[in-house]
């Protein structure tokens, strides 16, 4: 794994377990083979890592710097939101709804082999209507401004097309080390977002809502 262990990673592993034990079962029940081979594979288990979250005291500084490399109304939409980079970046304009304040998730927008491709997002429950607050909002509408023509939310500065979803991430990593930030990744943000909900008295299932979740639940564990 980059350098320091040949070979997949142990998430993508046990991916490829749980697609071929599927089909395996599948066969068994057609009486096209006796057992499934599967069965005998002891997949490798996920270690988990411990949550970050953006500290308190540096969204300020944090927003700061992110309003001078002049990306303050993305990164202010995703700490309001906690919307995943694919999504964020297949936003159009047409997905806001000014009169309601909302956003309808719809895509994202997703590299594989080089190649970048628009799809529904991550599941069933990742289509959702997200409300935003009223900073967020304006810098939207002032945003829009800058590009009226353009029919993506936040259009590239090289070609005027969606961000590259990791090109948000560089940016992002830009920002931290702007403010001296360490270890904190882009999707921490999402969680920094759902931490705070909960800490502001925002009920699970309407956090869970926003973020796309399975459930209440999915989102308690996390």
């Amino acid at each position: 794994q980059k350098g320091k262990q040949p070979g997949l990673s142990d998430s993508t592993i046990r991916g490829i377990h749980t697609m071929l034990h599927n089909a395996l079962d599948r066969a068994v029940k057609e009486r096209l083979i006796v057992r499934n081979p599967a069965d005998d594979c002891v997949p490798p288990k996920i270690p988990k890592h411990e949550m970050k979250i953006l500290p308190l005291e540096q969204i300020k500084s944090y927003l700061t710097a992110a309003e001078q490399r002049g990306v303050l109304p993305m990164f202010y939409l995703e700490l309001a939101t906690g919307l995943r980079k694919g999504e964020i970046a297949a936003l159009l304009w047409s997905d806001y709804d000014a009169q309601t304040q909302t956003i309808h998730v719809t895509k994202q927008y997703l590299f594989y082999n080089g190649q970048g491709t628009v799809s529904p997002p991550k599941s069933s429950t990742s289509v959702r209507y997200v409300s935003i607050p009223e900073e967020p909002a304006k810098l939207l509408e002032q945003e829009h401004e800058k590009h009226p023509k353009n029919p993506y939310m936040f259009p590239s500065p090289v070609t005027g097309e969606m961000y590259h979803p990791d090109a948000i991430v560089k940016i992002h990593r830009k920002i931290c080390k702007d403010i001296g930030l360490e270890n904190v990744r882009f999707h921490d943000l999402r969680h920094s977002f759902a931490t705070t909900a909960l800490q502001c008295g925002v009920d699970v299932k309407t956090v869970s809502t926003m973020l796309g979740h399975s459930s209440a639940g999915f989102t308690l564990n996390v």
